[in-house]
């Protein structure tokens, strides 16, 4: 059953903590029931739920009142305008009251037992650690399990070493935390500010920000069930006139002035070079420009870089022709997936 909620975090009773998950929906209608559903039934009893619907244009509201009537205690918050993920979610968290909190998104879903797991794992860690995440598996449209994000081997856990602790160069170096998977520290995300409302999304900066000096932790189980759908988010990186790339040069920025060692700036230096390349391909000169003139500060960007951005001061006409190669690599990807190659790769 559902727990009363605490108006402080320190109310929360410290042997059965509450969880205020904040769930954002657009058009997410054919999903976002379930998804509801698997937090209402998870084996935690102490949940705090907040749906946030992004002004959907599907039936997505229609399908969160029918739950409401259902459960209603669940908070509803329904926006009249779409106003972005990071503002929606700080709306949810300013009617937050969990000691910890979890994004969720409204096509994800949660195993039964993840708050519960997360929530001892956390329980059992010092309070300079902001996050625990866990392994994922990848589901299509209609539920079919596609893979996961770290490797399996036949004892359930990740094959390789999943970076824990201090992970803020690894943060820099790449990808590699499943995003849906995260639980963190509410009073971490205040202390930060929430997410960052200035940028079109959200993990990278938080991740930068919170690393820095937070620790993470890994627990070892697939609690996360996260949706693949055509248009993902790492689509829309390569999409003419995205703000995707121009919120990445924003969160580099912050990392540059973050950054404590030269092995940490290699690293930065490493992903804008990554970010310059998507800048050729989704056609922004500007913000190759940027970029260039970031990486700069750091070191020379060398003559294989200043060409790339010289070709995109050019405007060829690339993205056409890469959207179809991103969409054969993508159907690849899922392919290979389903033969046992996860999403991450990890070090032995």
């Amino acid at each position: 059953m559902y727990q009363p909620i605490c108006p402080e975090e320190g109310a929360n009773d410290s042997m059965n903590p509450e969880v205020t998950v904040i769930c954002t929906c657009y058009n997410h209608a054919s999903y976002i029931r379930e998804s509801l559903l698997a937090v209402m039934q998870q084996t935690y009893s102490s949940v705090q739920l907040i749906v946030i619907d992004n002004a959907s244009t599907d039936e997505s509201r229609r399908v969160i009142q029918e739950f409401i009537d259902q459960y209603p205690q669940v908070i509803f918050i329904r926006n009249t305008h779409n106003i972005g993920l990071c503002r929606a979610f700080n709306l949810g968290l300013g009617e937050a009251t969990g000691k910890y909190v979890i994004d969720l998104a409204g096509d994800d879903v949660m195993a039964p037992g993840r708050i519960e797991k997360q929530v001892k794992a956390f329980e059992g860690l010092p309070k300079d650690y902001a996050v625990v995440f866990s392994n994922a598996a990848y589901i299509d449209g209609s539920g079919k399990k596609l893979g996961y994000h770290y490797a399996l081997g036949t004892n359930g856990h990740a094959e390789g070493v999943v970076p824990t602790g201090d992970v803020y160069k690894e943060i820099l170096r790449r990808y590699f935390i499943c995003t849906p998977t995260i639980m963190m520290r509410k009073s971490v995300l205040m202390k930060l500010g929430g997410y960052d409302e200035n940028l079109s999304y959200e993990d990278f900066d938080f991740f930068v920000r919170s690393a820095h000096d937070y620790k993470y932790y890994y627990l070892d189980e697939v609690l996360t069930y996260k949706r693949v759908l055509e248009g993902s988010m790492a689509t829309q990186f390569y999409r003419v006139g995205n703000s995707m790339l121009k919120s990445s040069w924003e969160v580099c920025n912050k990392a540059y002035d973050l950054s404590r060692s030269q092995e940490e700036y290699d690293l930065l230096a490493h992903r804008i070079r990554g970010f310059i390349k998507k800048c050729f391909v989704a056609e922004d000169a500007k913000q190759a420009a940027e970029f260039r003139k970031l990486l700069n500060y750091i070191e020379d960007p060398g003559w294989e870089t200043e060409l790339l951005v010289m070709a995109c001061r050019l405007h060829l006409p690339v993205n056409r022709v890469y959207q179809q190669y991103a969409k054969w690599r993508s159907h690849r990807k899922l392919a290979l997936m389903q033969q046992g190659l996860p999403y991450v790769r990890l070090e032995r």
